[in-house]
């Protein structure tokens, strides 16, 4: 679970919001302070970033309320940043140069910080040794590049695996990282980086925190650097995992300390820079505040078509708005080249929207999908509306469809239940690798399984007591449900019928074999065909695929099913626009109430 780690100073009463901001195509935000000193956050690079985002920002904000303005930023090609041709060390090293500029100009600092996360860390030295500055901060930095693409291919086949728990199948030329591709370019790039090798010092003095700093603090000394060094504590819960990702609140404290160490009195806080705003072929793209704490990237169309439908991006899970692999910018941005406009934004507690008022994560939140409706205020009034959300996402975007009539059609990925059980825990649902007696089957006709089971290295009674105490459990909890008084809106069969009535288009999208796919058949029938006549269109199973789709073949399966829906909606908008909106009878309703 994220935990927001508390200041090491109270913030002063009159300091600036964080502010979005863009530079030479970069997008970053920027945490304003009154210090002479500014630091640069170089984070770590694709998967790992992603689990470390919303730490990272904690990291921002106690640095810049110990009085230095601080800018942590997207590396060219991901996240919100802008997309290049090739992306490669030299862009990620351009774009460090540039953060540090943004700040002397914009900051008007005297002195600069750079503080790297894994792979930012290399890039953060090898930027500094061609552009020395004040002070350098090494978190676990990647010292060899062969290692660190040995490691990453280890991660790989660990990351995204299939329903039946198999690897994904690897790609040919590239390596995918939790959908982060690095191409055969980039990782020959990578293969020739040796912190080793470094020639000239990057600061005068260094701090390393790492489980083996000792060979590079050597080098770093020889170079004539002061070193600090110590352990790095919590790095595998920074960089292991979106949904478990940790604050290491001990080790920022260290951090923040040698950041700020001497930085000199701060004054008021420069004023806020001007907005973000990026543009690329077909596409413009600039940061949206939306309500209640509610962030955003909007994405508009060089030429939109009238009566297009808006579609609303929900994050899913605790993966920032541009999505597993960056999917969901790439998405976005694809569509806008066709003429359609879209929002990806944060749930309340993920990214960079505010944190949940109960502190608890988003995930199967029960009113979860009152950030989906403070959304479609934003974009209301513009044409048609269309959601897009994966799991807990897609759960959030189903209530909020059902609840409110602006809502013309959405796509619903790898839905993993129409409505939470209370008595199953989140955690466990997340954990749980191998979810069924289909998944042990399936590693049963595998090989290598039958030779553990022949040779004793398999306890076969373990896992018949784990299946049959899974068995009772899950009967436990049909009895529970049985008793449970009923979802608002009748059963969901019931609240389909409902939406089509209505005009609403609702598409399904599944991996093959996804845990969702039993809520499908428990809910909407068991018999084939049955759920597709009840929605009104063919649920799409995609084969060979993770949950998060993880793959350019179903990414692309993906884009084709939203495309579809585009244009079913846009064909029944006109329909729908002729009948009254319901009057606030029965249980649709436009929700405003706080999530």
């Amino acid at each position: 679970m994220t935990v927001d780690a508390p200041p090491a100073t109270a913030p002063s009463p009159d300091r600036a919001d964080p502010a979005p901001v863009s530079f030479e195509g970069v997008f970053g935000w920027y945490h304003p302070a009154g210090g002479p000193r500014g630091v640069v956050l170089c984070g770590a690079y694709g998967f790992e970033q992603m689990a470390a985002y919303r730490p990272w920002r904690a990291l921002a904000e106690q640095i810049a309320d110990s009085g230095c303005p601080t800018l942590r930023f997207d590396y060219p090609g991901e996240g919100d940043s802008a997309d290049l041709d090739a992306v490669g060390v030299e862009a990620c090293l351009a774009a460090i140069r540039g953060a540090a500029r943004f700040l002397r100009e914009t900051a008007g600092v005297a002195e600069v910080v750079l503080v790297g996360l894994r792979l930012g860390g290399a890039f953060a030295a090898l930027a500094a040794e061609a552009e020395p500055v004040d002070r350098l901060v090494l978190l676990a930095p990647v010292a060899s590049g062969r290692a660190y693409l040995r490691e990453m291919r280890l991660r790989a086949q660990m990351i995204g695996r299939l329903p039946d728990g198999s690897a994904m199948p690897a790609e040919p030329e590239s390596l995918t990282v939790g959908g982060f591709r690095m191409d055969a370019a980039f990782q020959a790039e990578l293969s020739a980086l040796n912190l080793a090798r470094i020639a000239r010092p990057p600061a005068p003095r260094v701090l390393l925190l790492a489980p083996d700093p000792s060979p590079l603090a050597a080098r770093l000394r020889t170079l004539g650097c002061a070193v600090e060094t110590g352990p790095f504590a919590g790095l595998a819960g920074l960089v292991g995992d979106p949904i478990f990702a940790t604050v290491p609140e001990t080790d920022f404290a260290r951090i923040n300390a040698f950041a700020a160490e001497g930085a000199g009195p701060a004054g008021p806080a420069s004023t806020a820079p001007p907005p973000a705003r990026l543009a690329g072929a077909g596409w413009r793209e600039e940061p949206l505040r939306l309500a209640q704490g509610l962030f955003g990237i909007s994405c508009t169309p060089d030429n939109a078509e009238p009566g297009t439908p808006t579609i609303l991006f929900v994050s899913t899970g605790m993966t920032v708005r541009s999505g597993w692999g960056r999917q969901t910018t790439a998405l976005a941005r694809s569509l806008a080249t066709e003429g359609v406009a879209s929002v990806r934004f944060d749930v309340c507690g993920v990214g960079d929207s505010v944190a949940r008022p109960d502190g608890i994560q988003p995930l199967f939140a029960p009113d979860g999908f009152a950030d989906v409706i403070r959304a479609v205020d934003h974009v209301a009034g513009g044409g048609p509306i269309v959601v897009v959300g994966g799991c807990s996402g897609a759960y959030a975007a189903f209530h909020a469809v059902c609840r409110d009539p602006r809502i013309d059609g959405a796509l619903l990925i790898n839905l993993y239940c129409f409505d939470w059980d209370p008595d199953q825990s989140i955690e466990s649902v997340i954990r749980q690798t191998y979810g069924s007696a289909a998944t042990y089957a399936a590693l049963l006709t595998q090989g290598a399984t039958w030779r553990r089971l022949i040779r004793g290295q398999i306890r076969v009674s373990k896992i018949a007591d784990v299946l049959a105490r899974r068995g009772f459990d899950a009967l436990l909890r049909r009895v529970r449900r049985a008793l449970r008084a009923p979802a608002p809106g009748g059963s969901v069969a019931r609240r389909v019928a409902t939406l089509r009535r209505r005009g609403a288009e609702i598409r399904l999208l599944y991996s093959a074999g996804d845990p969702g796919l039993a809520a499908l058949r428990r809910h909407l029938g068991r018999t084939p065909g049955r759920a597709d006549r009840r929605l009104g269109a063919p649920v799409t199973i995609v084969p060979g695929a993770d949950h998060n789709l993880g793959s350019v073949e179903a990414q692309a399966f993906l884009g084709s099913a939203l495309r579809e829906l585009l244009r079913a909606t846009r064909r029944g908008s006109a329909a729908r626009a002729e009948r009254p909106t319901p009057n606030g009878a029965g249980w649709l309703q436009t929700v405003t109430g706080t999530a």
